[in-house]
């Protein structure tokens, strides 16, 4: 299958130096320790004379001025956040309130422990190009320090043909802005149902709450839902799950004037607080951008949501239904048959077609992929959103086989149906070659999406999770083989791509 697959010379590799500027409090940098040193630790700085003060804080924010944009903010920052420690009428300089906050701060390296997974499409910006040429956004998961996932961004230009080029990246990174969000009532009452709520409870509840509704409109709703504790005895735990739901949905506002690259979406809701994994962006017919994405809670995962217009502003919600479980979810561009699909791996191994109503609730989960090649036969599932082209859906899976190697494979889905399968690969269509085995995760290939450009199919994917490199695909080849092949492929043996 070489003659389908040209890779590139050309890698992302993970940088150490990409650093966020974090609150940090003393005792809570192990799990084992759930106790704040931060009460010994002030009274030590409390007690520095100003001129320790002075010199300490010059040498701070000499060391530090080129990692980090505007290093008083940051430090002042997270002197707001430990103020409410500080003994009350206690004399604070200036000086001292910084100095404070840089004891309190510490580094996070984004991507100190691995750089993978990425996503790809167009940039809504498309300005300035040159005829034959595509500007694009990259979404990419970066891990750090205790196994923790973000989502960054990175950009490029594609074109004329099969050229690529990368945009410089900036040192600085930021979080943005965390602001409240609209619910929805409907996918709230499905979520609380998931989550054990209290039926009787959970009506009482949902019928004080408008169809969209604010923060302020569930606590208005909860007060009254615990004036009728004593006859509603589920009322204490349904109001303890509706808070944590509302928690979970959120806003990221960026300064529009911060690179894209210097963008990181980092988590902030209970449900992701171990980690953003895995986004599979996707441009839908409205001009919106969404993505499905891995929220990990540090015991559980599901499947959430991502939506923006232009990488600025992001809102986030979560999903519900049995097809929104488990990794690997990834969203139709547009509709079919007024109904919105998507690709699901629910069951932990096969790949399934999903629809729903509203694009919030997944109930059902047709599987059209199994897995049934040597090379396929631990799990399949998809990389990434399905691509239209006349012939049909071209989707990008991916296989574990022996030694956990992960490959990747194809599959062709009517356009009228996509339950139906028109062809799919037996053997990969890319596998680890010798110089992509060795990483973070060895012997892995994995993409979270692909742009068309063209006749070409523009392939990111991650290496053993220890870079990003890139891949054109021919695609008039890959659906004609794929439907030379048909639906139903005999077992055959792998061979190499």
């Amino acid at each position: 299958m070489t003659d389908l697959v040209h890779r590139v010379d050309i890698a992302l590799l993970p940088d150490p130096g990409r650093v966020l500027g974090r609150l940090f409090v003393p005792g809570h940098e192990h799990f084992t320790e759930v106790e704040s040193r931060a009460t010994g630790v002030l009274g030590r700085i409390l007690a520095l004379d100003e001129e320790a003060v002075r010199e300490t804080l010059a040498d701070v924010l000499s060391r530090y001025a080129g990692r980090h944009r505007d290093v008083p903010s940051l430090l002042l920052r997270s002197y707001e956040q430990i103020a409410h420690r500080i003994p009350p009428g206690a004399p604070i300089s200036q000086e001292r309130r910084l100095l404070l906050g840089a004891w309190f701060t510490q580094e996070y390296s984004l991507e100190a422990a691995a750089l993978f997974n990425p996503s790809i499409v167009a940039h809504p910006d498309q300005s300035g190009l040159d005829p034959g040429q595509r500007r694009f956004v990259l979404s990419l998961r970066a891990v750090g320090e205790g196994h923790l996932s973000s989502i960054e961004f990175r950009s490029g230009v594609v074109g004329p043909g099969a050229q690529l080029h990368l945009d410089p990246v900036p040192a600085h990174v930021e979080t943005g802005a965390t602001h409240q969000t609209a619910h929805d009532r409907g996918l709230f009452a499905a979520r609380l149902e998931e989550e054990g709520a209290d039926t009787e409870s959970t009506r009482f509840l949902l019928s004080r709450l408008p169809e969209r509704f604010l923060d302020e409109d569930l606590d208005r709703a909860l007060r009254a839902l615990s004036g009728q504790s004593v006859t509603r005895h589920g009322a204490e735990h349904t109001a303890a799950v509706a808070r944590n739901l509302a928690q979970c949905s959120y806003e990221v506002w960026f300064d529009p004037a911060a690179a894209l690259a210097e963008r990181v979406l980092w988590p902030v809701a209970p449900s992701e607080s171990h980690g953003m994994e895995d986004a599979r962006f996707v441009q839908v017919e409205d001009g919106r951008y969404l993505a499905t994405y891995t929220a990990y809670d540090g015991q559980s995962i599901t499947s959430q949501l991502l939506e923006t217009t232009d990488f600025t502003r992001f809102r986030v919600t979560q999903l519900a239904g049995l097809a929104s479980r488990n990794k690997g979810m990834a969203l139709f561009p547009r509709t079919v048959g007024g109904e919105h699909l998507a690709l699901s791996r629910h069951d932990r191994e096969t790949c399934s077609v999903t629809t729903s109503k509203d694009g919030l609730v997944w109930r059902d989960a047709t599987p059209v992929h199994a897995p049934t090649q040597p090379w396929e036969l631990i799990q399949t599932g998809n990389c990434g959103s399905p691509i239209e082209t006349d012939e049909g859906w071209v989707v990008l899976t991916h296989g574990v086989g022996p030694m956990r190697e992960y490959a990747l494979g194809a599959l062709l889905l009517d356009l009228d149906d996509p339950t139906v399968v028109l062809g799919c690969l037996p053997w990969p269509l890319m596998r680890p070659t010798p110089d992509e085995r060795e990483g973070y995760v060895p012997n892995v290939v994995y993409s979270c999406g692909a742009l068309r450009h063209g006749d070409l199919l523009l392939l990111p994917y991650g290496a053993s999770d220890a870079s990003i490199r890139f891949a054109f695909v021919d695609l008039p080849a890959l659906i004609a083989q794929l439907l030379a092949e048909g639906p139903a492929p005999a077992i055959r043996a792998n061979s190499s791509a």
